[in-house]
């Protein structure tokens, strides 16, 4: 009778901080269906159902919510193109200082990035790249970068090196061994580096604020952030682009995660 107790208050417990974390995303959905006007007065149950705010945010944000797309997406393609050749050759070959590689990544995850924002306007405006989408691609490549090899490294760790070398002996050369074998067997690491990848650039902010300064470029986090201050008065246009905003990400988790769970679960064991 005891254990049974302590089950339904544990549970009791969890479904209660689950319900605080939820809260927010709920406000912002109920607030987002509701009349324009403020969020202070908003009925806890949406019964006056309104789409105008979501019109409004595809009129206004739908040029930004696109920017973010491509730039997330060719931020993901870029920096696995970079990172998986540079986590197999870490996993596979005897590169002489490959700890100290794996040290200066480590490090790099570890610079604030309004020091990387700072130096790369610099490098930005000498080169052109200022107010661009392959500027904001490459800026963002530089968390997704890193962090891809260290995923991948871990599981490419865990592949027996006498599949490649199995592959070789069947006539296959360095790149056709990699590109047939190594990248089809790290198809989980592969998607939970791009998952995080895309997260990553897709919730980028200082890069955006700091690298983009004209409407034509402006990806959908920048976007809010503006558009608090022109219709502070009607939330219900603010909160619907807050949902369009967070929907990609939703639907990549619920896709991939089955990817994630074994790519990690791969690296973490190895």
């Amino acid at each position: 009778m005891k254990t049974r107790t302590g089950g339904w208050g544990h549970t009791t417990i969890g479904v209660l901080i689950l319900a605080v974390m939820l809260f927010p995303l709920y406000w912002m959905l109920n607030v987002s269906l509701q009349p324009a006007g403020s969020a202070v007065g908003t009925p806890w149950i949406p019964l006056d159902l309104s789409f105008d705010g979501y019109a409004t945010a595809l009129r206004e944000q739908g040029r930004n919510l696109v920017t973010s797309l491509i730039v997330a997406l060719g931020s993901v393609v870029f920096s696995l193109l970079v990172a998986t050749p540079a986590a197999y050759a870490l996993a596979q070959f005897r590169v002489r200082g490959a700890g100290v590689v794996l040290f200066g990544i480590l490090i790099s995850q570890m610079i604030p990035g309004i020091v990387v924002a700072n130096a790369l306007y610099s490098a930005y405006s000498d080169l052109g790249l200022l107010n661009s989408i392959p500027g904001l691609i490459l800026a963002d490549s530089t968390h997704g970068i890193p962090f891809a090899i260290l995923i991948m490294r871990a599981y490419l760790l865990s592949i027996p090196s006498e599949v490649i070398e199995a592959a070789r002996v069947d006539g296959a050369g360095q790149i056709r061994a990699f590109v047939s074998i190594v990248v089809p067997m790290s198809r989980n690491a592969l998607v939970t580096a791009a998952l995080f990848t895309f997260l990553f650039t897709w919730s980028d902010f200082l890069f955006a604020l700091t690298l983009t300064t004209t409407e034509q470029v402006r990806p959908v986090t920048l976007g809010i952030f503006q558009y608090i201050g022109t219709y502070v008065n009607d939330w219900s246009s603010v909160m619907a682009t807050a949902v369009l905003a967070s929907l990609p990400a939703v639907v990549l988790l619920l896709v991939a995660q089955r990817f994630v769970a074994a790519g990690v679960a791969s690296g973490a064991v190895k």
